[in-house]
């Protein structure tokens, strides 16, 4: 069976082009959810299809040569770590899970929603790395097994 090596040169250059597009359109929908529709598992859904879409475009190979997985992994095991932290202040400084400990700022400003933009943030890597990492996996497995 030969190795496949991603897709076509076209397909290569559309996805080198529009991927940095698509992660900045995933970023602005998670610091921006608590002001529009949206928040951290909608962007980082899409971060997610970003990096899944340079995997399908190159190939898992060229894709887990650049994307060091390990660390991937650390950081998403950090981003639940992080989300039961704050859910810990909520309840100590606030009296219930995920209460709101942070001030608020200006009404319909990026910085005035309290704890709402860390959690999105922090779900939103969460999200995005957990939907990459199990389609790597699953990709990694079917190409151990040959299929």
């Amino acid at each position: 069976m030969e190795k496949h090596d991603g897709m076509t040169i076209i397909v290569k250059t559309v996805t080198r082009i529009t991927v940095w597009l698509i992660i900045l359109y995933g970023f602005y929908i998670i610091f921006h959810g608590h002001l529009t529709p949206g928040g951290g598992f909608g962007g980082g859904v899409i971060i997610a299809l970003a990096f899944l879409n340079v995997m399908l475009a190159y190939g898992s190979e060229y894709t887990t040569g650049w994307l060091k997985i390990p660390l991937l992994q650390d950081v998403e095991a950090t981003t639940a770590t992080l989300f039961l932290i704050m859910g810990i202040l909520g309840i100590s400084l606030g009296g219930s899970f995920l209460a709101n400990f942070i001030d608020h700022g200006t009404v319909f400003r990026l910085l005035s929603s309290g704890t709402i933009l860390p959690l999105n943030i922090i779900i939103g890597v969460k999200v995005g790395l957990t939907l990459f990492l199990v389609v790597w996996f699953l990709a990694k497995v079917k190409t151990e097994k040959g299929e």
